[in-house]
C-alpha cells in the first residue's frame, strides 16, 4: 500500500485504489489529481492487501478491478470496522449478469463496464459517495427482473380469518394505504395523534402484521376493498 499525502481537503472524496493491473492504476491516479473533489488517499497493486492497510486510510470510495480475488479482503474490512460505511465501485467489468448480480449482493455500489470514459467512472465516483447507485442500462433490466421475482415469491400472509375491523379502522388502513403520516392521518380524521398511533398499533397486532405496508397486503388478502 502506498499512502498518497497526508493533509486532505474535508469536502474531498476519499479513493482507495484496489487494482491489479497496474497501467489501469497509475492512469486512474493522474486522472484523479486532476479533479479537485476527487483525492487517492491510497492504492495497492497486490492482490491481497490486508484488511488494516485498507481500513488506515479512511478512504470514502473503494475502486476494484476485480470483483473475485480483491472484494473478499474488502469485505473483511468492513467487517472489521464495524461495518464501514465506504461505497465500492467496480470498474472495467465484463457485462456478466451473474457477476453483476453477485457484486450488488456482496454491497457493491457502482459497476462500470470495460468501455466506460473517464468522464463515466468520476461521475460514478461522485454519485456512489452521495449515496446513489450506478450500473450499466444494459444490466438494469437483470436487476428489475430479479426484485421482481423475489416479490412474487414473498407469500403475503393471510389472517387465520377475516378480521373485523371497525369503520374507524377501515378509514385508519385507507389512509395509511396512501402513504399517510401519524399525523396527517390525525388531521384527516379530526382525532390526535396519539389515538391515530394506539388505533395502528392494535391493527398490526390483530392481523399479526410487523409494518404498515404489511398490514395494509394483509388486510387486502382478507377480502377488504382499500384504495391506495
Amino acid at each position: 500500500m502506498d499512502p498518497v499525502g497526508e493533509f486532505v481537503a474535508c469536502s474531498s472524496i476519499r479513493l482507495f485504489l484496489m487494482m491489479e493491473n497496474r497501467l489501469l492504476r497509475e492512469a486512474l491516479i493522474r486522472l484523479f489529481r486532476k479533479r479537485s473533489d476527487l483525492v487517492v488517499v491510497g492504492y495497492d497493486g497486490q492482490a491481497d492487501p490486508t484488511a488494516s492497510q485498507l481500513l488506515e486510510t479512511q478512504f470514502d470510495v473503494l475502486l476494484i478491478d476485480s470483483f473475485q480475488s480483491t472484494w473478499p479482503v474488502a469485505k473483511t474490512a468492513r467487517e472489521a470496522g464495524g461495518g464501514a460505511a465506504y461505497k465500492a465501485v467496480l470498474i472495467g467489468m465484463e457485462p456478466d449478469e451473474e457477476l453483476f448480480m453477485a457484486a450488488i449482493r456482496a454491497g457493491v455500489m457502482g459497476y462500470l463496464l470495460k468501455d466506460a470514459s473517464a468522464s463515466d467512472l468520476v461521475a460514478a465516483v461522485r454519485a456512489v459517495n452521495r449515496g446513489e447507485a450506478v450500473c450499466p442500462p444494459q444490466l438494469c433490466s437483470r436487476l428489475f427482473r430479479f426484485v421482481a421475482q423475489m416479490v412474487n415469491e414473498i407469500p403475503v400472509k393471510r389472517p387465520a380469518r377475516r378480521p373485523d375491523l371497525t369503520l374507524r379502522q377501515q378509514q385508519l388502513v385507507a389512509l395509511v394505504a396512501k402513504g399517510l403520516t401519524n399525523k396527517e392521518i390525525a388531521s384527516r380524521l379530526n382525532l390526535s395523534e396519539f389515538t391515530v398511533r394506539n388505533h395502528i398499533h392494535r391493527i398490526l397486532k390483530q392481523v399479526d402484521a410487523e409494518s404498515r405496508s404489511e398490514a395494509v397486503d394483509v388486510i387486502r388478502a382478507s377480502g377488504y376493498t382499500i384504495s391506495a
